[in-house]
């Protein structure tokens, strides 16, 4: 049976992501097991490490300030397959413009940059909505991800809820992206054993499932 670790950074209720873990690996006929944890022996122990997405970056980069960010720098190292969700997404990089100062996991150079208030639909003027939130379409780039064929892959509708997103230095990390206004938004990113989704998965509906189990089976 497979262990998935499931952080827990404090910073929100992390069962609706548990269940659908659950659900997941029952799905795709993986014995599994889901463990909600901030240990970090257990971490590193773990089969696949998942991070996932409630909570501000500053409250995030706090937690991961000790042993909890050296733990899934270490499982991510030796190859240990890690889906971000959302603010799991954002921590892989090494700042956000959310909060000046604090340092995410640094994996990757970039950014989280803030979606900017005041915008326009391009074509109808109307006010764009700051947070993104609801349903929205996938735009696959790079080739995009096993993960996201799974899901529906292009134009797979999946459901965001965010103000920040990432702006990586190495534009080849993004696997998919989606569009807000006149905002191109990240929505998936990979690198090896790393992918990581703005977009919620556990709130998905179908697609999100299929997805998390492609990750577990994977």
């Amino acid at each position: 049976m497979q262990s998935i670790a499931l952080l827990d950074v404090g910073l929100g209720n992390l069962r609706s992501v548990e269940k659908a873990l659950e659900r997941a690996a029952s799905d795709a006929g993986v014995a599994a097991r889901v463990v909600v944890t901030s240990d970090g022996d257990a971490i590193l122990r773990a089969d696949r490490v998942v991070f996932p997405g409630q909570g501000a970056f500053g409250d995030c980069a706090r937690a991961l300030a000790g042993g909890l960010g050296d733990a899934v720098r270490g499982a991510i190292a030796r190859g240990t397959p890690y889906l971000g969700i959302c603010l799991g997404l954002q921590a892989l990089f090494a700042s956000s413009e959310e909060a000046p100062g604090a340092a995410g996991l640094g994996l990757f150079a970039g950014t989280n940059a803030r979606l900017a208030d005041g915008a326009k639909e391009p074509l109808t003027g109307a006010p764009v909505k700051i947070p993104h939130m609801g349903w929205n379409t996938l735009a696959l780039r790079h080739g995009g991800h096993a993960h996201l064929a799974a899901a529906g892959g292009e134009g797979a509708h999946v459901y965001f809820v965010h103000s920040y997103h990432a702006v990586p230095a190495d534009p080849s990390l993004v696997v998919a992206t989606t569009t807000h206004g006149p905002y191109e938004i990240t929505a998936a990113i990979a690198r090896d054993n790393v992918f990581a989704t703005q977009f919620h998965p556990e709130k998905s509906q179908a697609a999100g499932l299929a997805l998390l189990a492609s990750f577990v089976r994977a």
